[in-house]
């Protein structure tokens, strides 16, 4: 028997592709890298003149980073894959022992929209004529869970551990050529200002804000966690 047509549309806008859900690890990962990063090499530039020391220590920051990212990725994806799962198989044991209460539930839903009696107990028959429907429908008007939107685990692990390494590569990219890390600092400074401001608009074609607006908050976050670092390299310096 075919299901509704309201159940089996799929939209199609960018926010429901999975490039679109995918705009949480790319822009997280990629964010977190680069500011984590040039506030790492600002507070140890505050302490440390040489930029080889600087390169060696912030590429082992960038390698730690992306795999503690990917793992915890990978676990928290895992995590709320398994507590999904868990919610549908507690439905399916509720719509086998208690038809009833799930046929209540319907009507419950329907009500607090508006529906009339007659139109609850229509659509309460339809749904309760196919177990398959019924509990496709509980997944999604009950829990709010939708199977097509569950990542998997190992591949968010790699979009996030990948975009961490992309934003953590353009702020240590002058310490390869400038040997003064005073001067590779405010190089990277510059390099991180332009790709956080680049960051922040080019989402914006998925989240339709405004781009500049978008490219301004993040680079003024990104300056921030540089001017902290900087400053706890140079107390670490004076007085430690």
């Amino acid at each position: 028997m075919a299901e509704p047509a309201l159940i089996q549309h799929h939209h199609v806008e960018d926010w429901h592709t999975p490039k679109g859900r995918a705009i949480r690890e790319v822009v997280f990962g990629m964010n977190d890298g680069l500011v984590t990063t040039i506030g790492f090499l600002a507070g140890v530039t505050g302490s440390i003149a040489q930029s080889r020391y600087i390169l060696l220590a912030g590429m082992a920051e960038i390698v730690a980073g992306a795999v503690s990212m990917a793992l915890g990725a990978y676990l928290a994806t895992k995590s709320q894959r398994e507590f999904f799962h868990s919610e549908i198989e507690r439905e399916k044991w509720e719509i086998e022992k208690m038809p009833e209460k799930e046929a209540q539930e319907i009507r419950e839903i329907y009500g607090e929209m508006g529906f009339t009696r007659p139109e609850q107990e229509m659509i309460v028959n339809r749904v309760m004529s196919n177990k398959d429907l019924l509990l496709r429908f509980m997944t999604r008007e009950e829990l709010g869970l939708f199977e097509e939107h569950l990542d998997e685990p190992v591949q968010v692990a790699g979009t996030m551990g990948v975009s961490f390494v992309a934003g953590a590569l353009p702020p240590i990219i002058p310490y390869f050529f400038m040997s003064n890390a005073r001067t590779a600092i405010w190089a990277a400074v510059l390099v991180s200002v332009a790709f956080l401001f680049a960051v922040g608009a080019v989402k914006t074609r998925l989240t339709k804000t405004n781009a500049l607006r978008s490219g301004l908050e993040t680079t003024s976050l990104g300056i921030a966690a540089c001017a902290i670092g900087y400053i706890l390299g140079w107390v670490a310096e004076k007085f430690i």
